[in-house]
């Protein structure tokens, strides 16, 4: 069965990001998702959060689902004061893992129309598979014609595939489409505005008890 990875800034944690995600361990079949909170992420603006207080937020969000694991790699002293690049952490994955082992990489289909703008973003399937969710709003097709050929070239329906090859296909999975977003959540609790059905119960306790997303007076 395969391991996957599912990156984040997860500023803060909530339900778009379990669902699709237990919805994809069902469909896919996979042993293990390990959350992957980035410490300086590239493509978007820096956490309001900080790296403690989003990693305790994981380790709320995920307490008593054995299905899920912290991978805390890219926020280690020694490698959180530079961007994050996920070629980079792909690779030591799966050096880590062995030529073997099946491993994915969880995005969005917001993030994989973005690829262009990775670092070495055609290698990614060097290492991995790509399991891609669905994203309210975002088409499964691309007008970039690099992009799009990519695609159509590693792209498989067939799961057998995935188990039977270690690296190189890209799954579009049939997750719930889940209109959440932490930035409207952000916005939300600093209007005072309850998002209490939009993330696990422990991880609103927590936001509430730091005072977290709310504008200092």
């Amino acid at each position: 069965m395969l391991t996957a990875l599912l990156g984040g800034t997860f500023d803060p944690i909530h339900y778009g990001h379990l669902r699709p995600a237990i919805s994809l361990v069902n469909e896919v079949g996979l042993k293990q998702i390990s959350l992957l909170p980035n410490h300086v992420p590239p493509h978007k603006p820096q956490p309001e959060a900080s790296t403690e207080q989003r990693l305790a937020m994981l380790k709320l969000a995920i307490e008593g689902l054995p299905l899920f694991a912290l991978n805390v790699r890219e926020i280690l002293p020694e490698t959180s004061t530079r961007p994050s690049y996920t070629i980079e952490t792909l690779q030591a994955w799966r050096q880590e893992n062995g030529n073997s082992e099946g491993l994915a990489f969880i995005m969005g289909q917001d993030s994989l129309l973005s690829l262009p703008t990775w670092n070495k973003w055609k290698t990614l399937l060097d290492y991995c598979h790509l399991l891609i969710c669905r994203r309210p709003g975002y088409a499964q097709k691309t007008d970039n014609i690099e992009l799009q050929q990519w695609i159509d070239v590693h792209n498989t329906t067939n799961i057998k595939d995935l188990h039977n090859s270690p690296h190189g296909y890209i799954f579009f999975a049939h997750t719930p489409l889940e209109d959440i977003s932490a930035t409207e959540i952000r916005q939300n609790i600093n209007n005072q505005v309850s998002c209490e059905n939009l993330l696990p119960p422990k991880v609103w306790h927590y936001i509430h008890q730091q005072g977290l997303y709310t504008a200092k007076k």
